[in-house]
């Protein structure tokens, strides 16, 4: 039991580590994605960068043939990509693949900073990460519409399993 301060709120709880645990997990995540920034930043030109994003691709897990389904396919991408989420204790695991070796790379990257998170850590994340590596502005208008739909996709599962969680 005690009282917990954070960022001006007084909070009393008889759980004293699952608030610390919360506040723990959201700088897992936010570390992810320093840990993306700083590796990025270590490339000189976009053409490097371009080409470290097809090698993540690569190294990204067979997604099993069981997700590989319609209603898995991310709506409004130019290639096909599929993202399957799984639910693991409190946090969402996703699994994807796709046809397109630079997007196989780019939905490696999300699953890299929001797979292995709660749903609250996801919605907390905001993707200026993708700005802040510089992948947005140099992407295709299509490929752009893409990552935004992947983004939106991985958002709507954390609501949709938030809400799910909280009804019991």
């Amino acid at each position: 039991m005690g009282w917990w301060a954070y960022n001006g709120l007084l909070e009393y709880s008889d759980c004293t580590n699952s608030y610390a645990k919360g506040i723990s997990q959201l700088m897992e995540i936010q570390q992810r994605v320093k840990d993306l920034i700083d590796e990025f930043s270590s490339f000189d030109d976009w053409e490097s960068r371009y080409k470290h994003i097809i090698a993540v691709g690569k190294d990204l897990p067979p997604m099993n043939e069981e997700y590989r389904l319609e209603e898995n396919k991310v709506k409004g991408c130019q290639s096909q990509v599929w993202l399957f989420p799984e639910l693991s204790g409190e946090k969402l695991v996703f699994h994807a693949d796709s046809d397109a070796a630079i997007v196989k790379g780019i939905i490696a990257l999300l699953l890299r900073v929001y797979s292995n998170s709660t749903p609250a850590e996801i919605l907390a994340t905001k993707p200026d990460f993708l700005d802040q590596i510089g992948l947005r502005e140099h992407l295709s208008m299509s490929r752009a519409n893409g990552l935004s739909s992947m983004v939106k996709q991985i958002s709507m599962y954390a609501v949709v399993m938030q809400a799910k969680m909280n009804m019991g």
